[in-house]
Formats: structure tokens, sequence, C-alpha cells
């Protein structure tokens, strides 16, 4: 069960996810306790005002959750150090918004006694306080352990989010159809509009939004009914 009260909210990572993650949880009435520096202090103090900037090892100290949001290559070699320098407490929270693990990646952590969580908001941040608008829209990815997984979801509930179980083995199909979705996206849409600029069109983004929105929503329609068990249909009809 989720525990009462607030809790003391840590931030490893200070790029576009963690900081609007922290703000999230602060208005569902958590305590943040401080994040670890990051490349753009102005946009982190814009989103996350007079927080304390601490280094890994006093976040974790200070918080009963520690949100871990670092690149995907980073965080395995980060949960490892910090286990070797006993900073993970039991009991403590651990969640990282990392598409392709599970908990698998906090083993060093929960071996420490701490109660591991993955959770993947759905959304492109853009690192700024518009993405809360956009959390309140979306659905999050969670995987923990059967006993803890109602703790997972009341988190992503408290972000703004529908949660929606994926399971361990699942999550590297569940990335790759989340890559797929973004990549490409902003592959086909550059490439459209580089077309654009060549046939003359001055401003091809600006004419290709209603286009790509309504194609999109139309899609994402489609993709539905095929889920629920009916056929799709073409998109040019």
């Amino acid at each position: 069960m989720m525990r009462a009260g607030r809790l003391g909210v840590g931030i490893i990572g200070a790029g576009r996810v963690g900081p609007v993650l922290g703000a999230a949880l602060a208005g569902a009435g958590h305590s943040l306790t401080g994040i670890t520096p990051g490349s753009d202090e102005e946009r982190v103090e814009a989103v996350l005002p007079g927080l304390p900037v601490l280094d890994a090892l006093e976040v974790v100290r200070r918080s009963e959750l520690v949100i871990i949001a670092v690149p995907h290559d980073e965080l395995a070699g980060l949960i490892a150090g910090l286990a070797e320098l006993s900073a993970w407490q039991p009991g403590q929270l651990v969640l990282h918004t990392d598409p392709a693990y599970g908990t698998g990646v906090l083993a060093p952590a929960v071996a420490r006694g701490a109660i591991p969580l993955a959770v993947h908001p759905a959304i492109a941040f853009t690192g700024t306080s518009m993405d809360l608008r956009q959390l309140t829209n979306a659905y999050a990815a969670v995987t923990a352990p059967a006993a803890v997984l109602p703790i997972a979801q009341a988190l992503a509930v408290e972000l703004g989010c529908e949660p929606v179980v994926v399971a361990e083995d699942d999550r590297p199909a569940y990335a790759e159809g989340i890559a797929i979705a973004t990549e490409f996206s902003r592959s086909i849409v550059a490439q459209a509009a580089d077309l654009l600029r060549g046939a003359g069109v001055a401003h091809p983004g600006s004419y290709l939004s209603a286009l790509v929105h309504s194609t999109v929503d139309h899609a994402l329609a489609q993709a539905g009914s095929a889920g629920a068990g009916t056929p799709s249909e073409p998109l040019d009809d």
C-alpha cells in the first residue's frame, strides 16, 4: 500500500524529465529534498524554484523516494556505484524512468533493502512546466514486484498519468515501441518539411501542422479500434 502522508522526494538527474516529475509530485503534496546538478540551472530553477542542488549521495541520504532520471547508458552504473558507497537505505523507494529497464537494473539497491519501482510516463518531455499539462493526459508504464506494484501505480497517478502495467520481460519491446513512435515521427516530419521547403513553401512546419496532427489523430483512433478487434481502415479514405 502507498505510505500515508508526504514522502521526501529527491531527484537524481536534472535533464528534461527529473525536474518535471519532481514538480508534479510536489503538486501532489510531497516534499522535495533536493536535486543533482544539471547543465541548465535556469531551466531547473524555473520548474523547481529554490530546491537545493546536492550531490547524488546527499540526495539519497535525505530522501524516502529517490527518482532517477538519467540517460539509459548511465543508469546501471549509477545504481551500482551508489550501492558500493552504501547509499541505499532499507525501505527506501527507488524509482527510475527509463523505458527499456524494468526493476532488475535496481538489484544493487534492492540488495541493500530498497524498494524497486520503474515508471515511464509516455510523453515527449520539454523540461518545462508545459509538461505538467501533458502528464495529465498521458499514460505511464509501471513495473514493480507484485507486493509493491500498488505503490508504483499510485505514484503514476500522482504524476497525473493513468498507469499501465508492463511486465519485466516486456520492457525491451515496450521501449522499442516508444522509440519507433518518437524517432520515426520526428524523422518523417523533418523529411516532409525539407521537401516542402524545396518546393517553395516558406514555413513548412506551420503548413504541415494541421495535416500531421489530423493524420496522427486518425491513426491513433484506428490503432485503438484495431486493438479492440476492429479492422483498421486506410488513411486516405
